[in-house]
C-alpha cells in the first residue's frame, strides 16, 4: 500500500504542532522519521492513525484520499500503530488482548479464544515474533510486550505499520530483535514508518529518512549519510557525538554500600551482598542487562526500596533506613528510570513539577503558603536553559513528548546542590541534542565535587561518560573495570561470565 501525505496541518489555537507536510511512503518500505522531542513526530501519526483530525491537508491511500474519525477507520483501511506507551490490559492474556475489540464468538456468543489463540500463533512463527497466546501481558518483558502491540496490529490486517518510538523502553538485545522484526515484516510487504531520534537505529534499518523539525520536514536523507550530518540535520546545528571531558580527580567516597541485599515481593533476592563506593568528582556506571537488580539497588540508595541486608552510608552517616523525603533533603539527586512512575505527576503542570522536591524550601515557600512568584520564575528559568518544549509553565506534564518530559526532571534534579546524584536511564527517548546537553551537565555536576551514578542500558553512554564502570549480573556486581575495557570483555562480563582473578579500574582499585 502506497502512502500519500499532502500539505498536512494541525493546529491548537495559535500553536502550529505540524506545518504543510509531504511524505510519501512506498509498499514494502522503511521509512524513517527522524526529529528531535517535540518536533511533531507523533502529532503527525496520530492523524494518520485516526486519533487527531487534520486542520489542513490530505491523506491518499494508493491514490485515494481518505478520512478518519477514529483509530477504527485507520485500522480498516489497513494502517495499524503501536504507541510508545503500550495500548494493553495487563491482566488479560496475550489472545485476549489480540481479540479485544474484534471478538469472534461461538455459538450461544461464547468468545472463541481458541481462533485468537490459533491466529497469535500464526502471525508469531510467519514473523519470528515468538509470542505465547496464553501468556499474562502483566507477566512479560516490555520487549515481549510490545510484540504483542505488533502482533494486535497485524491481526487487523495492517498493511502500514506506524511504529512510534519503539525502542525507548528497549535493551540493547531487544533492540535488536525488533530490527529482525521489522526486516521480516518488510520483506513480506509491509510498509512501515519509524518514528525515532535514534541514528543508529535509523542506518541500520531504515531506507529513507525524513527529517522533522519544529513541525517541518526540513530534508530528507538516505541510510549512507553519517551520524555527524543526520545530527546537524535534526537539530539544526552541529552537534557533538562524543563526550568532552577531562580526567576525573576523585576525592573521598561519598555513598559507601555494603554487603546490600534486597528481596522483591516474590521472595526473590535480586540484590545480593553489593559493595561498591561513589566517590567526590567520580562518574560511577553501572552497566547490565536490564533486569538484573540495577532497579531495586537504585531504589534502595533513595529509601524507595527498604533493604534487607547491609548498609548505606552517606558522608558515613547510616541512611539504610532513610525514605525518599529525608534522602532527598540528605543531597541525593534521583533521575528515574520510568519518569511517568516516578518522575513526575503527569496532571501537574511543568511549573509544579519543577519544585516537587524543593516546594518546603525557603526559596519556595513561607510557612504553609508557597511563593508562587518565585515558583513562576524558576519555571520559565529552567524551561529556557533546558530547551523544554512547552506552550506555557501552565501545560500539563502528561501533555508533554517523552523526551520533553526527562527534560522536566532532569531539569529538577540540576536544580538542587547535591552530594550524589543517582542517574537511571537519563537520556532514555531523549533526542541527541538534548543528550549532548545533559551529557554535558552530567560531566558539570562531576568536575564540580558531586559523585554521580549512572545506570544505563544504552553501552555507548556508560562508556562516554564513566570513570569506572560496575558490571551487575544477577543481582551481584560481578566486576569493577576502568572505561578502556573491550566491549567484548563488557559483553562477557554482563552475560555473567566472572573473571578469575579481581577486576581493576583503570585507577587501581581492586573490584
Amino acid at each position: 500500500m502506497r502512502l500519500e501525505i499532502h500539505g498536512l496541518t494541525k493546529r491548537f489555537g495559535t500553536f502550529t504542532a505540524n506545518d504543510a507536510i509531504d511524505l510519501v511512503v512506498e509498499p514494502g518500505e522503511v521509512h524513517c522519521l527522524l526529529g528531535e522531542n517535540g518536533a511533531g513526530k507523533s502529532t503527525l501519526m496520530n492523524m494518520l492513525y485516526g486519533l487527531l483530525e487534520p486542520t489542513e491537508g490530505t491523506i491518499e491511500l494508493d491514490g485515494k484520499p481518505v478520512s478518519f474519525d477514529g483509530p477504527g477507520d485507520a485500522l480498516a483501511a489497513g494502517v495499524g500503530m503501536v504507541h510508545q506507551h503500550f495500548m494493553l490490559v495487563p491482566v488479560f492474556t496475550v489472545a485476549e488482548n489480540v481479540m479485544l475489540g474484534r471478538e469472534q464468538t461461538r455459538a450461544g456468543g461464547v468468545l472463541d479464544r481458541n481462533a485468537a489463540r490459533a491466529k497469535v500463533r500464526e502471525l508469531s512463527e510467519r514473523y519470528g515474533l515468538k509470542v505465547d497466546p496464553d501468556a499474562l501481558v502483566e507477566d512479560l518483558p516490555v520487549g515481549v510486550q510490545q510484540r504483542v502491540e505488533i502482533i494486535k496490529a497485524l491481526a487487523n490486517q495492517a498493511e502500514i505499520l506506524i511504529l512510534d518510538e519503539p525502542t525507548a523502553v528497549l535493551t540493547p538485545q531487544e533492540i535488536d530483535e525488533l530490527m529482525d522484526i521489522m526486516r521480516e515484516l518488510k520483506a513480506q510487504g509491509t510498509s512501515i514508518i519509524f518514528i525515532t531520534h535514534k541514528l543508529r537505529e535509523v542506518k541500520a534499518v531504515g531506507d529513507k529518512i525524513s527529517v522533522i523539525r519544529r513541525g517541518k520536514v526540513v530534508g530528507t536523507a538516505s541510510p549512507d549519510a553519517s551520524e555527524a550530518e543526520l545530527a546537524e540535520l535534526m537539530v539544526g546545528r552541529s552537534v557533538s557525538l562524543v563526550v568532552d571531558k577531562d580526567a576525573a580527580r576523585p576525592g573521598a567516597a561519598v555513598l559507601s554500600v555494603r554487603d546490600l541485599t534486597v528481596i522483591d515481593p516474590r521472595g526473590h533476592m535480586v540484590v545480593k551482598d553489593v559493595s561498591f563506593e561513589a566517590r567526590a568528582g567520580e562518574v560511577l556506571g553501572i552497566a547490565g542487562v536490564q533486569g538484573n537488580g540495577q532497579t531495586e539497588m537504585i531504589k534502595s540508595l533513595l529509601g524507595l526500596v527498604r533493604p534487607d541486608a547491609g548498609v548505606i552510608e552517606l558522608d558515613g552517616r547510616d541512611i539504610s533506613r532513610h525514605g525518599p523525603r529525608q534522602s532527598l533533603e540528605d543531597g541525593i539527586g534521583y533521575i528515574p528510570e520510568d519518569r511517568s512512575h516516578d518522575g513526575f505527576v503527569g496532571t501537574f503542570s511543568v511549573r509544579e513539577n519543577l519544585v516537587l522536591d524543593l516546594y518546603r524550601s525557603d526559596e519556595f515557600s513561607s510557612g504553609p503558603r508557597l511563593r508562587l512568584g518565585a515558583i513562576e520564575e524558576n519555571a520559565r528559568a529552567r524551561i529556557a536553559e533546558f530547551d523544554i518544549r512547552t506552550e506555557s509553565p501552565e501545560t500539563p506534564v502528561a501533555s508533554l513528548s517523552g523526551g520533553n518530559q526527562q527534560k522536566v526532571v532532569v531539569a529538577r534534579e540540576f536544580a538542587r546542590d547535591l552530594k550524589v546524584l543517582i542517574a537511571s536511564q537519563p537520556t532514555r527517548g531523549v533526542d541527541v541534542g538534548s543528550i549532548e546537553f545533559i551529557h554535558r551537565r552530567i560531566v558539570e555536576s562531576r568536575d564540580s565535587g558531586t559523585a554521580v551514578i549512572i545506570v544505563s542500558t544504552e553501552l555507548d553512554e556508560i562508556y562516554a561518560l564513566s570513570d569506572r564502570i560496575a558490571v551487575m549480573y544477577d543481582g551481584r556486581i560481578v566486576a569493577v573495570v576502568g572505561p578502556d575495557t573491550p566491549r567484548e570483555q563488557m559483553g562477557l562480563l554482563m552475560a555473567g561470565a566472572v573473571p578469575d582473578q579481581p577486576t581493576t579500574s583503570s585507577d587501581g582499585a581492586v573490584a
